[in-house]
């Protein structure tokens, strides 16, 4: 985001590889110019700016013999436009904005300029492209049934969507319908990489006139993908003309269309992709990670270890008279298997010494080990630059089952959006990909089976506070990914005792929530990004 010069650099890397492949046209994502989303700064005019600047020399440095097709972030009566632009022979030679800026979901932070409706069709070797930017391909009757109507011999969509589970497929639908009422090729080329809490798993489809896949990116991968279309010439009266001549090819490509990741892979690469660019981004040599031996926190480590290498990864285990025997040798397990950085730091002795200060009894002395655990962790950051990650999950996140300043702390939170029970299927599915390969699994058995527990107290179990994790779930994705209200869970066959309870805990949470660290997205409703309530509010959905 933001990084102008090194963004150029990457467009001309590619268009150069592409140009040396033989390709006519190179297509980038929306605003690569920039990074997006861009969020507020598309309303500072210095940055409007800059981005215009930006544009124009690229487009005197990139390759001549190919037409590329940038996005970037223009400037129209002093409102930001998210914009393409069409270069050839050193200039640019034609702009499309798209037709509408979204103001929900993850681009609620962006301001509703709306850039017209006119569509853009350019002939490029002969052939008239219609050129659309992301969300124009999502409206019914929008921009591509207005270029549909004008007759392209191809459809070009460049695209910034973020991951979400299971979006590929409706990505894939979406791209076919559109090219059938197009009755033209469509090319959706989508962005790769993560930035603050968004993911861009690149998952770029070709598709012929009849909706049928020609070709599909890998997931999650950067890269240049070469293919060859079977499009008409001259079949519309094109806006600008850059070359009439059409090219035959003597020898074409076969296409490929990669290996589709199954449900915990996906998720899987999400997370790592997200925390490894936030990591490497934000400047941050390596990760601290408080390793209870409970299976969250070793989760987050598994997850760390691949998106950065086990040397980059710090583990401080924190036992106090509550824990567990277990519990500090599953952390050591987990350390062990991974290769990554482990220390212990006793805690009893800081929390008897809060004690005698201050008189806590019940919950708030339970909260205070986790707060000492917390200040011990960002001692530590502060001391070594390490970004400590958070482990919560969504499932507590959702229910307010977390300390602030305890285990709440961090800069990231890589499972904040997958719930307690994706946490253990997960898991299962790391180790089992690492013994396929006849590797160490990552995460302790017993890490996985044991009962979960905050270890605050004695005996103390998950259960004691929450519903059981399997029913619980069920529970919370109807109510915060679904937005079922009270009436529609009971009739939906869950117990009403049990939606009332739960909807009261999620509901008092928010103020806790607001204060939680950025976390990866994976679903559709992620709280601070999708999903927010007003912390000072009268209704009760009950």
């Amino acid at each position: 985001m933001g990084d102008l010069a090194g963004n150029a650099a990457l467009v001309k890397a590619s268009a150069a590889q592409a140009t040396a492949a033989g390709a006519h046209v190179v297509v980038f994502p929306e605003m690569v110019s920039t990074g997006y989303p861009v969020e507020d700064l598309a309303l500072r005019p210095s940055f409007q700016v800059a981005s215009k600047s930006a544009i124009l020399a690229l487009a005197k440095e990139l390759d001549h013999e190919i037409v590329s097709i940038v996005g970037y972030l223009d400037q129209v009566d002093g409102q930001p436009q998210n914009m393409v632009a069409v270069i050839s022979g050193g200039e640019i030679k034609a702009r499309y904005a798209k037709c509408h800026l979204p103001n929900y979901g993850v681009f609620d932070e962006y301001r509703n300029f709306k850039a017209g409706n006119s569509t853009l069709v350019v002939r490029i070797h002969g052939i008239d492209v219609g050129i659309a930017i992301c969300e124009d391909l999502w409206i019914d009757g929008g921009i591509t049934s207005q270029l549909a109507a004008r007759n392209p011999g191809l459809v070009i969509v460049p695209n910034g969507s973020p991951y979400e589970r299971n979006k590929d497929d409706v990505r894939l639908a979406l791209v076919t319908k559109r090219a059938r009422e197009a009755k033209a090729p469509l090319a959706y080329v989508n962005m790769t990489g993560g930035q603050d809490d968004l993911v861009f798993d690149g998952d770029s489809i070709v598709v012929d006139k009849s909706g049928s896949v020609i070709a599909r990116a890998p997931q999650f991968e950067d890269g240049v993908m070469l293919v060859d279309i079977d499009v008409e010439p001259a079949t519309s009266i094109p806006d600008v003309v850059i070359s009439e001549s059409p090219v035959v090819l003597e020898k074409t490509l076969t296409p490929g269309i990669a290996h589709r990741l199954g449900d915990e892979e996906e998720i899987w690469n999400a997370i790592v992709v997200g925390l490894r660019d936030y990591v490497t981004k934000n400047g941050f040599t390596s990760v601290l990670v408080g390793l209870s031996g409970g299976i969250d926190s070793a989760l987050v480590a598994a997850l760390a270890v691949d998106a950065l290498g086990p040397d980059r990864v710090h583990g401080v285990g924190m036992p106090s008279k509550y824990s567990s025997e277990h519990s500090l040798a599953d952390a050591e397990q987990i350390a062990k298997n991974t290769g990554l950085g482990f220390r212990v730091v006793e805690i009893q002795s800081m929390v008897d010494a809060f004690r005698k200060q201050v008189d806590l009894t019940g919950l708030a002395e339970e909260n205070l080990q986790a707060r000492v655990r917390g200040t011990t962790l960002m001692g530590i950051s502060n001391q070594h630059g390490h970004l400590v990650l958070a482990t919560g999950n969504k499932s507590e996140l959702a229910c307010g089952y977390s300390t602030l300043y305890g285990d709440a702390v961090g800069g990231y939170a890589p499972i904040k959006d997958i719930y307690k029970t994706d946490v253990w299927a997960l898991s299962r599915w790391r180790n089992s990909v690492a013994r396929a390969v006849g590797e160490m699994p990552p995460i302790p058995e017993n890490s996985i089976t044991k009962e979960p527990s905050a270890e605050l107290r004695p005996d103390q179990k998950d259960s004691d506070s929450l519903p059981e994790y399997e029913i619980l779930d069920k529970v919370l994705m109807a109510y915060v990914d679904d937005d079922m209200g009270h009436d529609e869970l009971i009739a939906a066959g869950f117990d009403k005792d049990l939606v009332i309870r739960v909807i009261g805990m999620v509901d008092k949470a928010e103020y806790k929530r607001r204060q939680y660290p950025p976390g990866t997205k994976v679903s559709k409703r992620a709280f601070g990004k999708d999903r927010r309530l007003p912390m000072t509010s009268k209704w009760r959905e009950l």
